[in-house]
């Protein structure tokens, strides 16, 4: 089953040829947790989620979302990970390397559904790669309890604006977010804008922005933040705190949205948009 093709509430800017993913597209998310039954409490009663098997396939209206992962080594980083989509995970990972980033797993094939590998861009912020097989990717997205948006938190936009757009072909697009520098990235192909806009990149702060350090600390290395779309950012936030999470930033307002950062019971980061 192509879930691309029985989303409903996505938008054309996810689909390449037949309804698959364009290449460099987010096309699924997971969490790498100390303790995915505890992970399962969490985000079932967050976003309402029901789950699986071991590698805990999460589902919204019976729709896969996401998946919740165990740690295999305590020195792992407790996190969510979005995986970009490709045609050619092994070619995708010689790209990745040559335009100065680095291949952290190598591609592997997951049985039928698919191939995978974990990459970093120059700054060390790390995502995944797809190369899709029966596990085809979202199977809803861009509604409530659900993946809707991923952006990249760099220090110099000089080293990693290039590796992005030459890897994925993006195009980019300049936004100024309340002073904020932003730049959305489009697939290759498309009219680089808002409109088509797949993900972007924002700059972690200086130490010396107290107001903007009340979302990303200063300290926080090149990282990558998932976003999920909920009915209302402010429940939310009350559920993270009485579930045992963290709340980073607290809900505000945006022009895209109400927003606001978390940090659930066992330390993986993560936001929410309400639109």
């Amino acid at each position: 089953m192509d879930y691309a093709d029985r989303d409903t509430g996505g938008s054309h800017r996810y689909t390449g040829t037949g309804g698959d993913y364009a290449e460099g597209v987010p096309c699924w998310v997971d969490a790498t947790l100390p303790d995915v039954e505890g992970g399962k409490r969490f985000y079932g009663e967050l976003f309402g989620w029901t789950f699986d098997h071991a590698y805990a396939y999460a589902y919204s209206d019976g729709l896969p979302v996401a998946a919740l992962a165990p740690k295999t080594d305590g020195r792992m980083p407790t996190v969510w990970t979005v995986y970009l989509a490709t045609p050619d995970a092994a070619a995708l990972a010689e790209r990745v390397r040559d335009a100065g980033g680095s291949v952290i797993t190598e591609p592997r094939q997951t049985g039928p559904a698919g191939t995978t590998a974990l990459a970093a861009d120059p700054e060390g912020a790390v995502f995944g790669l797809w190369q899709a097989g029966t596990h085809r990717g979202f199977g809803k997205r861009q509604r409530p309890g659900s993946y809707c948006w991923a952006e990249v938190y760099a220090r110099d936009k000089d080293l990693v604006d290039p590796f992005y757009e030459r890897v994925f072909g993006y195009g980019g697009f300049d936004l100024d977010l309340d002073g904020e520098d932003f730049r959305t990235w489009s697939p290759a192909g498309s009219e680089p804008g808002p409109d088509t806009a797949i993900g972007g990149r924002s700059l972690i702060p200086a130490a010396a922005d107290p107001a903007a350090r009340m979302r990303i600390p200063a300290e926080m290395p090149a990282h990558f933040l998932v976003y999920f779309n909920v009915v209302d950012t402010d429940a939310a936030a009350a559920a993270v705190t009485r579930l045992g999470g963290r709340v980073q930033a607290p809900p505000h307002d945006t022009p895209y949205g109400r927003i606001a950062v978390f940090t659930d019971n066992q330390g993986a980061t993560f936001a929410v948009l309400q639109d």
